[in-house]
């Protein structure tokens, strides 16, 4: 997966939240079973593959890994959708869409804030 970070742990995810106090961070929630979020998911990988900024990317997958992405739901306080992704800087979300609006040109125009 690139630079895109898989979590599969509550610890992971945790150790994730409190370095967004250090650098922004993008979180992506990806549904394995979801054709919309198969697409999301190129447009990070497009995204990540041609960032000179090297942002850290981290993926859930949220069949597989609910309790995580309950979690990150709860931490951000956003509603959990999927396809969704995150900006989170210093613990709070800066930005975040999901669906058919996750792009590469928009997850660069936000990172670029």
């Amino acid at each position: 997966m690139e630079n895109i970070h898989e979590l599969t742990s509550l610890e992971e995810w945790r150790n994730v939240w409190k370095r967004s106090m250090e650098t922004p961070i993008l979180v992506y929630k990806h549904s394995t079973t979801c054709l919309i979020s198969a697409r999301a998911f190129k447009h990070l990988k497009t995204f990540q593959k041609g960032e000179e900024d090297n942002i850290d990317c981290f993926i859930v997958k949220v069949i597989e890994n609910r309790r995580i992405s309950n979690e990150i739901a709860e931490a951000a306080n956003i509603p959990h959708k999927s396809p969704q992704i995150l900006l989170i800087d210093k613990q709070q979300v800066v930005w975040n869409t999901s669906h058919w609006k996750i792009t590469e040109k928009r997850i660069r125009k936000a990172v670029r804030l």
